[in-house]
């Protein structure tokens, strides 16, 4: 956590209030609150209405109640992991590392809006709802982190590639851009875990054949159905192939006609003789 806390957020934090962005660049703040979201996933938010918000809480309560329940069962299924398949352990991981984060970032939260008055925001917005993987990982999940990448890379990145490219053309890079910080960072968190040395895993990650195959596939034919085949349509090369295949065919008819004509006219003369 102290990796997460600390190398990422806060340092991506101080980067923005280097040039006066940012959660952390609000005049208002107090001292202790300005340290408490430098060095937590915080940020600061405007009060809204107490009575949807005492909904909300009173909502939140009985979701992270469940997620508790959740995650215990899951820590008594642990006891039985040899009878179970190594990949549903790993989907249970999966749910397990998503509970643990939001039960231990709303913890944190509301020590923080305890103790300094801070109306905070969620950190996950139920990220196995989402409908797309844009709103997964845009809207839903770990959005502070989203926040902050969006601030100092995404938006800096399209920025630039927009006067060199267009405005529409600037979002790819900008994206590739994004993941490839994020991806940096969760190595950099994993050394920090582990402290071994770097195999660069999750930048340079390949899918499984399964996946990429079609994958590959799909973006050849696509790419070839919106590149490839409108030029080369225009050139009309069906008629064209049509007139070729008449030609060769009237070619090959005179040769066999021709060669049938000689070979009669040759046995006739044997004949004869």
């Amino acid at each position: 956590m102290t990796s997460f806390f600390i190398a990422w957020l806060s340092n991506f934090k101080l980067l923005l209030l280097a040039f006066d962005k940012g959660s952390l660049s609000d005049p208002t703040l107090s001292p202790p609150q300005f340290l408490a979201i430098g060095c937590f996933p915080i940020r600061k938010t405007e009060p809204k209405n107490l009575r949807q918000e005492s909904k909300r809480g009173y909502k939140q309560v009985w979701n992270y109640a469940l997620k508790g329940l959740l995650l215990a069962a899951f820590v008594q299924i642990y006891h039985f992991s040899e009878h179970i398949h190594p990949k549903v352990i790993l989907v249970i991981y999966s749910f397990h590392l998503y509970i643990l984060l939001e039960l231990m970032l709303a913890a944190v939260a509301a020590l923080v809006r305890a103790t300094l008055g801070l109306q905070l925001e969620p950190q996950f917005n139920e990220p196995y709802l989402s409908t797309s993987l844009q709103d997964f990982w845009g809207n839903r999940w770990n959005m502070m982190v989203s926040c902050a990448l969006r601030l100092t890379v995404y938006d800096p990145t399209l920025s630039a590639w927009t006067r060199i490219v267009g405005r529409e053309s600037a979002s790819l890079p900008a994206v590739l851009a994004t993941f490839m910080v994020s991806a940096v960072m969760h190595e950099l968190m994993f050394y920090y875990l582990g402290r071994k040395r770097h195999n660069w895993e999750i930048t340079w990650y390949r899918l499984p054949p399964v996946i990429s195959t079609p994958l590959t596939v799909g973006f050849v034919m696509v790419t070839g159905f919106w590149l490839f085949f409108p030029p080369f349509l225009r050139c009309k090369p069906d008629a064209r192939a049509f007139k070729e295949y008449a030609i060769l065919g009237a070619f090959v008819k005179d040769i066999v006609l021709g060669g049938a004509v000689k070979l009669r006219h040759f046995n006739g003369i044997l004949t004869s003789q």
